[in-house]
C-alpha cells in the first residue's frame, strides 16, 4: 500500500506501506451506491513504522507525485465518462428502436430522434476532449489544463446522457434488472472521483490565470 504522509515538518512523501505491518489496519468492505465490483476499504494506521527503504521516489517530493498522478487520472476518469455515456446510448438507440407506442418504434417519434442526436453529438465531442488530453500527455507537453476540462466535460455529460437513456427506458430502466440502472448508479462517482466538478473549474481557472 502506498500512503501520502508528512515525513517532516512541512515535508510530505510518498511511503510504501506492506499489508501486515503491525498498526496498520483495513476494515471491511464499504457499502457504495454504485461501483459494487469495486473494493473500497477504510485504512487506519495507528503509530505504524516502516523504514527510510520503503520512500517512493524522493523525500519530501510526495505533494508534487500527487499531483502528477492526480492529472493522469483525469484523463483516466474522463475516458471512463466517454465510456459509460458511449453504453448509455447505445442502450438508449438499441431500445428506442425496440419499444413500440401508437403502433411504431418510439425512435420514430422526432423528440427521441432529437434527444439521441444531441447525446451522439455530445459524446464526440466527450471523446475528442479526452483524445486530446491524453495525446498531449503523451508528448510529454502540459496536459493538467486539458485534463481538469476533459474530466469536467465527460463527467457532466455522461450525467446528462445516462438520465436521458433512463427516462426513454421509462418504467423499466427504473428496475435494478435492467443494465441502463446499473449505469446510472455507477455515473455519479465520475463527477467525484480524481477531483470533484466544482475542484476541476478551480483547476481550469487557475490554469487560464484567473
Amino acid at each position: 500500500m502506498t500512503i501520502t504522509a508528512l515525513t517532516g515538518e512541512g515535508e510530505v512523501s510518498n511511503v510504501i506501506v506492506p499489508n501486515g505491518t503491525p498498526g496498520f489496519t483495513i476494515s471491511p468492505p464499504m457499502h457504495k451506491l454504485g461501483w459494487h465490483a469495486s473494493d473500497t476499504r477504510e485504512l487506519s494506521f495507528k503509530d505504524v513504522a516502516v523504514p527510510e527503504g520503503n520512500l517512493l521516489g524522493e523525500r519530501g517530493r510526495g505533494f508534487v507525485q500527487f499531483l502528477e498522478i492526480l492529472d493522469g487520472g483525469r484523463i483516466s476518469v474522463a475516458a471512463m465518462g466517454v465510456g459509460l455515456a458511449q453504453g448509455a446510448y447505445d442502450l438508449a438507440f438499441a431500445y428506442a428502436r425496440e419499444r413500440r407506442q401508437f403502433g411504431k418504434p418510439i425512435s420514430s417519434f422526432q423528440a427521441v430522434q432529437f434527444k439521441l442526436a444531441d447525446m451522439a453529438t455530445e459524446i464526440e465531442a466527450g471523446r475528442a476532449l479526452v483524445y486530446r488530453a491524453a495525446w498531449l500527455k503523451d508528448q510529454g507537453r502540459p496536459f493538467a489544463l486539458a485534463a481538469a476540462q476533459a474530466k469536467l466535460y465527460t463527467g457532466e455529460l455522461s450525467n446528462r446522457v445516462v438520465n436521458a437513456s433512463l427516462q426513454m427506458h421509462g418504467g423499466y430502466g427504473f428496475m435494478e434488472e435492467s443494465a441502463i440502472a446499473r449505469l446510472y448508479r455507477d455515473q455519479k462517482v465520475l463527477e467525484i472521483g480524481e477531483g470533484t466538478n466544482e475542484v476541476q473549474r478551480m483547476v481550469i481557472a487557475k490554469h487560464l490565470g484567473l
